[in-house]
C-alpha cells in the first residue's frame, strides 16, 4: 500500500471553506465529507481534513493558533509553470484569499503565497528541473 498524506486544518465555516476551494478547481471525496468535516483531494494519494474547529479540536489536546498572528504550517503545491502559479495565486486572491508575501524568485524555483479564509497560508510553486543540479 502507498502512503497517503491527510493534511488537517481547522476552520471556522465550513461551506464558505469549500466553496473557496471548488472556486480554485479542487474536489471533495463525498465518502469523508459532512458537515463537520470535508476530505479535499490534492491529488492521488494527498488530501486536506477541512475541520470545523470544534471537530478538529477532539483530535488535540492542544489549542488552535490564532492564524491572524502567527502560523504553523505552509501548505505547498506545485504547478507545471510559472504562468500556472500566477493563475492559481490571481484566482485565490479574487476568491477571497488575502496577500501573505511577495513571490519568490529563486531562478530555478518561482513560488506565490496567499492566506486562505482562515489565515492558513497556501504556497504554489513551479520548480524547473533543467535547472537543479545533480
Amino acid at each position: 500500500m502507498s502512503t497517503q498524506l491527510f493534511v488537517n486544518l481547522p476552520v471556522k465555516n465550513l461551506t464558505n471553506t469549500m466553496t473557496f476551494f471548488s472556486g480554485l478547481g479542487f474536489t471533495f471525496n463525498p465518502q469523508f465529507t459532512d458537515d463537520k468535516a470535508a476530505c479535499m483531494i490534492i491529488g492521488e494519494n494527498n488530501f486536506v481534513m477541512l475541520l470545523m474547529e470544534e471537530y478538529f479540536q477532539k483530535f488535540t489536546h492542544k489549542g488552535i493558533p490564532n492564524t491572524f498572528d502567527s502560523s504553523e504550517v505552509i501548505v505547498s503545491l506545485t504547478c507545471d509553470s510559472r504562468a500556472k502559479v500566477d493563475e492559481f495565486a490571481d484566482k485565490a486572491l479574487a476568491l477571497g484569499a488575502t496577500f501573505s508575501s511577495d513571490p519568490m524568485d529563486m531562478g530555478f524555483m518561482y513560488s506565490r503565497s496567499f492566506q486562505d479564509l482562515d489565515h492558513h497560508i497556501w504556497e504554489y510553486f513551479y520548480m524547473d528541473p533543467s535547472q537543479i543540479e545533480n
